[in-house]
């Protein structure tokens, strides 16, 4: 491992914009800061709070959340934690999905829903504008052109900031893109999880960013002997460590999200953007299947 700013390792991880925001491309996830299933509150109320504020300290100034996660718990403890927000920080947030239990996720675009929940964001996160509001999934029940457009209906009042997308296809984003500006895409994808490598590559010729969901998975790439394991030896960093330094190293529109509810798992993560790995040990990770 390489040495950093110990006030502010977050900053090793390089710097991304947004709209016109620059964030340092290490950020935090608050999906987990929720109850069980990303249902409820958390079990720890000041445990969660102080989880969102260490990451602040720790130079994390880009934080995704959505109105689903809790639904709407995420939301209310990031501005319970945090606002009035330090000027550097950009929360982005999500729109687009019912929640009717625990673990359960239901599609819903209809374009006056989405106008509804990014209101209801603005009050909760107690915000004046939503830097980047992404669509959470399409619906196919609605025009992707309607979805995306009541967005940017939302970003012409001055509502929204800058419009993102998440979950989608190459040409699901291409169609969107002649729409207005997505300025970023959130889709799964990790050391095991490859799907949308085709989404990855589209957004590294075009300067979008791009957040990969699920960050950390390094799978049975981790075993004992395994080129994960190799590079731990190698580096003295953890498998979460060199998953996350990976994605950072694999394209500079890359913006890894990891979500924690401990803080030292969250030191932990933020660690990595000062794992700094070889050419070589980043072509044996992007190579093992």
């Amino acid at each position: 491992m390489t040495s950093t700013d110990t006030s502010a390792p977050a900053h090793a991880s390089g710097m991304f914009q947004i709209g016109g925001k620059t964030i340092h491309r290490l950020g935090y996830g608050a999906m987990r800061i929720t109850g069980e299933g990303i249902w409820g509150p958390p079990a720890d109320h000041e445990g969660a709070l102080a989880v969102v504020r260490r990451a602040v300290e720790l130079g994390v100034d880009f934080i995704d959340t959505a109105d689903s996660y809790g639904p709407y718990v995420s939301e209310d403890l990031l501005a319970e934690a945090l606002a009035p927000y330090p000027e550097q920080v950009l929360i982005a947030t999500k729109a687009g999905l019912l929640r009717h239990g625990p673990n359960k996720w239901i599609s819903l675009g209809h374009p006056a829903y989405l106008r509804q929940e990014a209101e209801m964001s603005l009050r909760r996160l107690k915000l004046g504008r939503l830097e980047l509001l992404q669509l959470h999934r399409v619906d196919p029940n609605y025009p992707l052109a309607d979805q995306v457009g009541e967005l940017k209906a939302l970003q012409d009042e001055g509502k929204v900031g800058s419009v993102g997308l998440s979950n989608v296809s190459v040409d699901q984003l291409t169609e969107a893109r002649g729409i207005t500006e997505i300025v970023t895409v959130q889709n799964r994808y990790n050391l095991t999880d490859r799907s949308s490598q085709d989404v990855l590559d589209y957004c590294t010729q075009n300067g979008v960013g791009f957040i990969p969901w699920a960050p950390v998975a390094a799978g049975d790439l981790a075993a004992s002997g395994g080129p994960v394991d190799d590079v731990e030896k190698a580096t003295g960093a953890t498998a979460s460590q060199v998953s996350l330094a990976w994605l950072l190293a694999i394209s500079p529109i890359v913006l890894p999200i990891p979500g924690t509810a401990s803080i030292a798992h969250l030191e932990e993560n933020v660690a990595a953007a000062s794992v700094s790995l070889t050419p070589a040990q980043v072509e044996k990770l992007t190579s093992a299947t």
